[in-house]
């Protein structure tokens, strides 16, 4: 069939706060609570059907802009304030359009908006990644399609030259029909700065049950992917490897991810690092694990400088510098041979993103990277992307830094736990993400819908609060 037009009719912008039950460090913040910003958008076709769709992302502070003069609050209110504007924008349009149409023809507008504002390219791609998968999921219902079942037949209408003339020529529709999703994948483990690694490093416990330490959560959950943070000082690091190390080595082959976390300032610490690496003994096993090094050094240069003598070695990509569509060409040119998949940042963008790997081959890589999903509509959208363009683990943590559904009332989480048996149980009461053998299983994410065969309570919500502008001291640069 061929991708349908339809208009915007109503966006509305709820929260729920998020509290941790274990303190998360990553790069320069350590999380201990946060608000999830859900958005519900309703459609309407021209012959006069009609849905609701709906999205939900953490409002996670120091990500998006790491500038240490900002607090968290004004972090959640930059992204607030892209989401606000998007919907502005996508509202305004009285021209139906296609779900991608919706995309494409606001992408600049949203960015020029975002930095007149003082807010980066990265942030401003925060709003429309909420908005698109909300107007997607309404168009599935519509059309009672799973987001593969449409994504597969094109039904948003995705024509990425429009936005990537690099994709030209690119038979999108035949990269869309391939394979059919798989109904489980791995979940890699995020090791944080500060994450205990065993019980003697645990200066406190939460005693709720869980695992909190690596060895807890190896023996809970039987992973054999693991992510590890590094923080920018090598000898630190060397240590704290080398500790992983020991715990990781007891058990089964395992392969891990590096995550520098935009710690290093140029790619010869980089270097450094990983020769130390692979010259310390106790990390010969670990060393072999690695299959790639995740955004090493900061946003500042990573995309200013070449990274080939480090590439050499081993494989890099891009996270926090993919800011814009034109990303990953750049980031090629240098050395990197991929970047990562999150919902935060748009699923179009992880869709042109994956093409680009397929067409130039030799080695590129989409890679899934997003800890912060939380258990509904969060983990479930990114779960499904990452399953569409062929990945085969993702790197998957919310579940242990935050327990369940986070505060969401019993009625929300029995539903959830109905509508995918699969990838939640019930423990100590609760409703959880379940993990096996260190693996999701995600069959029931092909229900009617964008993967999300449950609605939240919406009425347990509280809107979305006015965006301050207090943090916008200048316009941002491009």
């Amino acid at each position: 069939m061929s991708a349908p037009a339809f208009r915007l009719r109503e966006v509305e912008l709820y929260e729920r706060d998020v509290k941790l039950r274990l303190p998360f460090r990553f790069g320069v913040v350590t999380l201990t609570e946060c608000p999830q910003l859900f958005v519900r958008a309703r459609i309407e076709t021209a012959d006069g059907r009609s849905a609701w769709g709906m999205a939900a992302e953490m409002l996670a502070p120091k990500w998006f802009d790491k500038n240490l003069a900002l607090s968290n609050e004004d972090n959640f209110d930059q992204l607030r304030l892209a989401t606000k504007a998007a919907r502005n924008l996508y509202l305004g349009d009285r021209v139906a359009r296609t779900a991608f149409d919706f995309f494409a023809t606001h992408y600049l507008a949203q960015i020029d908006i975002c930095r007149d504002l003082g807010l980066n390219a990265l942030i401003a791609c925060y709003g429309p990644a909420l908005l698109d998968r909300a107007m997607l999921d309404a168009l599935c219902r519509v059309e009672a399609l799973s987001f593969y079942a449409a994504t597969q037949i094109n039904l948003p209408g995705i024509e990425p030259s429009r936005l990537a003339p690099d994709l030209a020529g690119f038979d999108m529709g035949a990269f869309l029909s391939g394979p059919a999703p798989a109904a489980s994948i791995a979940a890699r483990h995020t090791v944080g700065l500060i994450d205990p690694i065993t019980a003697a490093d645990a200066k406190s416990r939460v005693n709720d049950g869980l695992p909190e330490t690596l060895e807890e959560v190896v023996a809970t959950y039987g992973h054999t992917w693991f992510k590890l943070k590094v923080g920018g000082d090598i000898k630190a690091d060397i240590a704290r490897l080398s500790a992983i190390a020991a715990v990781l080595d007891r058990g089964p082959a395992y392969r891990s991810t590096l995550d520098g976390n935009e710690q290093y300032d140029d790619v010869d610490a980089v270097i450094e690092l990983w020769r130390r690496i692979e010259d310390t003994p106790a990390l010969k096993r670990l060393a072999a694990s690695v299959i790639f090094i995740e955004q090493p050094i900061k946003r500042q240069q990573a995309l200013s400088r070449d990274v080939k003598a480090l590439a050499a070695l081993k494989s890099v990509i891009v996270d926090e510098s993919d800011d814009t569509l034109d990303a990953f060409p750049r980031a090629r040119a240098l050395g990197y041979a991929g970047i990562s998949s999150k919902t935060c940042k748009g699923f179009y963008k992880s869709l042109i993103n994956a093409a680009r790997a397929t067409r130039w081959g030799n080695g590129f890589m989409m890679s899934a990277e997003d800890l912060t999903t939380q258990a509904g509509i969060s983990v479930q959208q990114d779960l499904a992307l990452v399953n569409l363009i062929g990945l085969s683990h993702v790197e998957r943590n919310g579940h242990h830094y935050v327990d369940g559904f986070a505060g969401a009332p019993a009625g929300e989480t029995d539903r959830f736990l109905a509508a995918h048996p699969d990838l939640y149980r019930r423990i100590g009461g609760k409703v959880r993400l379940k993990i096996a053998d260190g693996q999701l299983a995600i069959g029931s994410l092909a229900c009617p819908g964008f993967a999300v065969g449950a609605e939240p309570d919406w009425q347990a919500m509280r809107p979305m609060p006015q965006p301050r502008p207090s943090f916008v001291t200048e316009p941002a640069s491009r």
